[in-house]
Order: C-alpha cells, then sequence, then structure tokens
C-alpha cells in the first residue's frame, strides 16, 4: 500500500503563491487532485499540482456595455 503524504490549505497556499481561501476554494471546485476534506479542514496530497487560474486578466468585463451619457 502507498502511502501519500497531505498538507494544509496553509502550507499548499505557501508553495504555490496563493492564499489559503483560494487554496479552499480550487478543493471546493474539485480542481485539486487527490484533496480531501477532514472535519473542516481540507488536506491536499503534497505532490499535486497547481491547477491552471482560469480567471479573466485582460481587465474586460463579459457581457458588459458601457452606459451612454446624454
Amino acid at each position: 500500500m502507498a502511502w501519500v503524504r497531505y498538507t494544509t490549505t496553509k502550507e499548499t497556499g505557501k508553495r504555490w503563491g496563493v492564499s489559503m481561501e483560494w487554496v479552499s476554494s480550487l478543493c471546493r471546485q474539485g480542481r485539486v487532485e487527490g484533496a480531501g476534506k477532514v472535519g473542516w479542514i481540507w488536506i491536499v496530497p503534497i505532490d499535486a499540482e497547481k491547477p491552471e487560474d482560469l480567471r479573466v486578466w485582460n481587465g474586460r468585463w463579459k457581457k458588459h456595455r458601457r452606459r451612454r451619457r446624454s
């Protein structure tokens, strides 16, 4: 049986360079492979890869129109 070592969201956030809240959000969305919950704490495998960031970084809002000034 292979043992998998786990870390907390705080330690994973430091490794990935993001906040622990963001890691928790990624776990909730199911985007972190092998993550699980123990009580109210998310645990993440040490060898888990950081998921790709899917947020829009170009600064444009989708489906947004500027109001015309009269």
